[in-house]
């Protein structure tokens, strides 16, 4: 016969028994012998970088004699990387004679007349040319679009034969 001491300790036995069983089959699921880590960098590299859009300067069509000046302005977008210095030039134009110091737009087909005009920094104010450091216009980039006007006059002058006189000027971006 079996005391109650000596079925304690069966009982207990049996408890520790199936207590290892129940650890050893969730232990078998996991599968684990250890963890490893390793780091790596995220990069990335701005570069100095600048995007120019331009938009169209229009004199009117309803000027008759060209007595007196015609005023007209325009704006361009320039978005560069931020703190990035830049300079904005404008070409001659298309205009048959062009230079930045004195602008022609031509007539159509064979009208060989031209019209004068110019291009301003500031209303009234100096040339806007095509070398940098002379008379082009500065600025630095913020990150975000910058708007810059363009101030257009065609001066006072002798009035060519009716037509649609025209100019195609390009602007650049030097950064």
């Amino acid at each position: 016969m079996k005391t109650l001491a000596q079925g304690t300790r069966f009982v207990l036995a049996s408890l520790a028994s199936a207590s290892l069983v129940a650890a050893s089959i969730a232990s078998a699921a996991v599968y684990s012998n250890g963890s490893k880590t390793a780091n790596f960098d995220v990069t990335l590299t701005i570069i100095a970088d600048c995007t120019i859009a331009a938009n169209a300067l229009n004199f009117g069509s309803s000027q008759g004699v060209l007595a007196t000046s015609v005023s007209a302005n325009t704006t361009l977008n320039v978005t560069c990387t931020n703190t990035t210095p830049y300079n904005v030039g404008l070409s001659a134009g298309t205009g048959t004679g062009s230079t930045t110091a004195a602008r022609l737009m031509s007539g159509t087909g064979a009208n060989t007349s031209t019209v004068a005009y110019n291009l301003l920094q500031t209303a009234g104010g100096a040339n806007w040319g095509s070398t940098q450091g002379t008379d082009t216009k500065s600025g630095v980039g913020t990150g975000a679009s910058q708007t810059l006007t363009v101030y257009g006059v065609v001066p006072a002058q002798t009035t060519p034969q009716p037509d649609s006189y025209k100019s195609t000027i390009t602007a650049t971006v030097f950064f």
